[in-house]
């Protein structure tokens, strides 16, 4: 089945700006998919894989048990091969991602892809010709955003409103957290925009994302701690 006509993803992450990122991504250039999230492999339901025609996992950074979870995914397609599994792979996990994950349903991209080209995979369906990312091979992946826009400057009150929309926080939510209005928090979110040249939330979410994002937003702390996150409301909040 090709992408866009089953209308049913699913996005697997444990980092909520991760699962953010990637919603706002594909909600921006492939607004016809119904998406479905889960913080791990164990919340996938039987109804969600019977559904899906793409899930997307996050392999990025520090993984318990790497070889586990992907004996797991490997067993999951064997299951339902009419899904195109696309995995954002670290290089920590990349072997072993190669060994297991890597078959004619599978996709391997970097989780540094930049997004014009996460799109075309999942655009390109299990037809895609690269089944392994070529950055992946890449000996610098591990140096980007390093140097890349140490000259942009955010002000105190625009890395908070960042770091809370990194969080899963909506505008609404960071308004009343912060006593503001939504108009201030709006162009707050939107001034930052403007001092990162970033022109939309997809690619708002994809800087947060990125290596330069998490360091100026300080989020590798957070992503050890789960409990925040759960309570955090999980209804769609405007971003505009």
């Amino acid at each position: 089945m090709l992408p866009g006509q089953g209308k049913f993803g699913v996005i697997i992450s444990r980092i909520p700006v991760m699962q953010s990122g990637l919603k706002a991504i594909l909600r921006e250039h492939l607004p016809d998919y119904e998406l479905s999230f889960c913080g791990s492999q164990d919340e996938l339901t039987l109804l969600q894989l019977r559904r899906a025609v793409l899930v997307v996992v996050d392999l990025s950074g520090h993984i318990e048990r790497p070889r586990d979870i992907c004996e797991h995914y490997y067993s999951l397609m064997n299951q339902y091969r009419d899904i195109h599994w696309i995995f954002m792979v670290g290089h920590s996990c990349f072997p072993l991602a190669v060994e297991f994950l890597m078959r004619p349903e599978s996709s391997l991209i970097s989780d540094s892809e930049p997004v014009r080209r996460f799109i075309e995979v999942i655009r390109a369906g299990k037809l895609s010709a690269e089944r392994i990312s070529q950055t992946l091979f890449s000996p610098e992946m591990d140096n980007l955003g390093d140097d890349a826009g140490e000259t942009v400057i955010l002000t105190f009150s625009e890395r908070k409103v960042l770091r809370l929309l990194a969080k899963g926080w909506g505008i609404n939510q960071i308004a009343a957290l912060l006593k503001k209005s939504n108009k201030t928090i709006s162009a707050q979110k939107n001034s930052a925009m403007r001092r990162l040249s970033l022109r939309s939330n997809a690619e708002m979410y994809a800087w947060i994302n990125s290596a330069q994002g998490m360091k100026e937003l300080n989020l590798y702390s957070a992503y050890g701690d789960n409990t925040e996150w759960k309570k955090i409301s999980q209804h769609d909040v405007s971003l505009s």
